[in-house]
């Protein structure tokens, strides 16, 4: 068996997550002024070069605050997965720590970050021709009706999985087909050691969700002032990109896209855009729940942020000079 990559890294990393909008990299810059840290990235949308107003990529100013890593790794043509993320966020953290200084580990990709705490599972190799299959059967019957079915295979990856997430549900099944096996059972059998890392995690769980709620549209109302749908605009012009990929199925793009398209005006694909955002922040609080185990904080607790801060400096011991 390959040596784990991660394997000799020493010092503590510390983990900061939770939903979209909570005001997670508002947290880490504020550490940044205080502490020697170096952010890495955990988000699957801002792999991606040119999605920068709609995914709140930093932004020059705020990379000069702090070095930022794993952004703008691939064009919005091609694919990221959780396992290209786990080795490069490897990567990075070593090189961090090596420089000795703190990796802060930043986002809410959930499926990337619990495959960084935990592992990656031994997943079988795809297959174009079951992907083909699944596909032929989506257009027929509809995802919904294939979620269903690996609801009968594989109930446990259904309750996790939504009736739409076409990418999840297509892979669930294409391990099921090709291996007999359900997708849970191979994940069941995952390293679940942490590879060397001193992994130290905390997540930002709002109490009252009215709160973020209210935060998500007005982020939304202000990416579309700082010209996001131009930025789609641009995206939609060239030949090679489609509705389809999973760049531009990320929250915001795919509904502009389909405004765009012709397929809804404006203002309906505006409101589209906030409840998908919405509901990807009650999904990402469902897997904070029940996949990942971090301790939480209520990020709009007044002293909540200082309290942590505090705690972080607690983990941290300047190497020796």
């Amino acid at each position: 068996m390959a040596a784990d990559p991660r394997a000799g890294a020493t010092g503590p990393v510390i983990v900061l997550t939770g939903p979209t909008g909570v005001g997670k990299s508002d947290w880490a810059l504020e550490l940044a002024a205080t502490l020697p840290i170096e952010i890495v990235s955990c988000d699957s949308a801002q792999v991606f070069r040119g999605l920068d107003i709609g995914t709140a990529k930093p932004d020059a100013a705020t990379r000069a605050r702090a070095p930022h890593h794993l952004l703008d790794l691939r064009d919005p043509a091609e694919r990221y997965s959780a396992g290209e993320f786990v080795a490069d966020a490897t990567t990075a953290l070593r090189a961090i720590l090596a420089r000795g200084r703190l990796p802060v580990v930043v986002g809410g990709t959930m499926l990337y970050l619990r495959a960084l705490l935990h592992g990656m599972a031994p997943l079988p190799t795809a297959r174009a021709d079951i992907r083909a299959e699944i596909d032929a059967r989506a257009a027929r019957e509809g995802w919904p009706a294939l979620h269903a079915d690996l609801a009968r295979h594989d109930p446990v990856a259904a309750a996790r999985i939504h009736a739409n997430d076409r990418q999840r549900i297509q892979r669930a099944l294409e391990v099921f087909y090709a291996t007999g096996s359900p997708i849970t059972a191979w994940q069941r059998s995952a390293d679940a050691a942490a590879g060397g890392f001193e992994f130290h995690g905390w997540a930002l769980v709002p109490t009252d969700r009215a709160i973020l709620h209210a935060r998500i549209e007005r982020r939304f109302e202000a990416m579309m002032a700082a010209g996001l749908l131009d930025e789609v605009r641009t995206l939609r012009a060239r030949p090679d990109l489609a509705a389809e990929l999973p760049a531009i199925r990320a929250v915001g793009y795919r509904q502009l896209w389909q405004h765009l398209a012709g397929e809804c005006d404006l203002g309906t694909a505006s409101l589209r855009a906030v409840a998908a955002t919405r509901q990807l922040a009650k999904r990402q609080l469902t897997w904070l729940k029940s996949s990942i185990s971090l301790e939480n904080i209520d990020p709009f607790e007044p002293s909540a942020r200082a309290a942590w801060i505090a705690r972080v400096h607690a983990t941290w011991t300047p190497p020796m000079l």
